[in-house]
């Protein structure tokens, strides 16, 4: 199972607790999609990055849309000439989600070129450590760029050359409380950087962190959701939707959790029909609401 699939699998339970809103959040999401098939962030043009959560949110939701105008959007990247890794990693995994057959064995001759060459691109962000980076040629690789990198290699239908080198790269990001950072340079661990770590390591059947996940734990809000860092003041669903997917993934007791954290998504759900990031964020969008649906599935089981 890919990193995608695992979200996949537990953001599709969210309508165990969504209810009524279920038809409410997809048509949000349906809103969203524009002319040329892609979908919006908060500005009105397309915007590939906020597509991949769109696309994602609907297939959990086993909602319609317009696969086809969302196709010939994808396409109009080619083989990503002018994309950063995120993009590149949004590219894959768009295509991934719309599951248009460009698997290594249904592949024709030019989806087969298509794919060699994304897969080229993203491996010129090796950096020397082993891991991956923002940049090609780095030196040091940042948990960010990994969880990127894995999740674009295997939605192209490959698998990851010397997962070592990722494993020992992040474990380079451990920090002294416990904490993961998610480059080098920060002194100081976040949560979602220590989720993409924790989530990669056992995904990769690296080695466990009991600190790790004791300093996620305790990043739990008194009002309930995940704060980004010890000294964040309010908890948001990136930093919640993420840790809920690690320490579920690696066999944390949640049950504690439940609770607090169904009040705290419940409570950014908007009335256009998605959610918002904080108490402090006065709209919703894609983004924030795939993470409420990775938050919410977890929270169902």
């Amino acid at each position: 199972m890919t990193l995608r699939q695992e979200m996949h699998q537990a953001a599709r339970l969210a309508p165990d607790l969504l209810g009524g809103h279920r038809d409410a959040v997809a048509a949000f999401l349906r809103s969203h999609q524009t002319p040329d098939g892609g979908f919006r962030g908060r500005a009105e043009q397309s915007d590939l990055y906020y597509t991949v959560f769109a696309l994602d949110g609907l297939a959990a939701l086993e909602a319609d849309f317009s696969r086809d105008a969302a196709a010939r959007y994808l396409a109009s990247f080619a083989g990503g000439e002018e994309l950063d890794l995120v993009h590149l990693a949004c590219l894959a995994r768009c295509w991934a989600a719309l599951d248009c057959g460009l698997r290594i064995a249904d592949c024709g001759s030019r989806n087969r070129e298509w794919r060699e060459t994304l897969l080229g691109r993203i491996e010129t962000h090796r950096s020397a450590d082993g891991g991956y980076a923002p940049t090609p040629g780095a030196e040091h690789g940042t948990a960010y760029a990994c969880f990127l990198a894995l999740g674009a290699v295997e939605d192209l239908g490959a698998t990851v050359e010397q997962p070592e080198g990722i494993i020992r790269c992040l474990s380079s990001l451990r920090r002294g409380d416990g904490g993961i950072a998610n480059e080098c340079g920060l002194r100081a661990g976040s949560t979602p950087a220590t989720a993409a770590a924790l989530t990669i390591l056992h995904h990769l059947g690296g080695p466990t962190d009991d600190a790790a996940r004791d300093w996620l734990l305790a990043r739990v809000h008194p009002q309930g959701g995940f704060a980004a860092t010890a000294a964040a003041p309010v908890p948001d669903l990136l930093s919640t939707g993420t840790a809920l997917h690690a320490l579920a993934g690696i066999g944390a007791p949640l049950a504690h959790l439940r609770a607090p954290c169904l009040d705290f998504v419940e409570g950014l759900w908007a009335d256009e029909g998605g959610f918002r990031g904080t108490w402090l964020d006065d709209a919703p969008d894609a983004e924030y609401t795939f993470y409420a649906l990775l938050a919410l599935g977890h929270l169902a089981q």
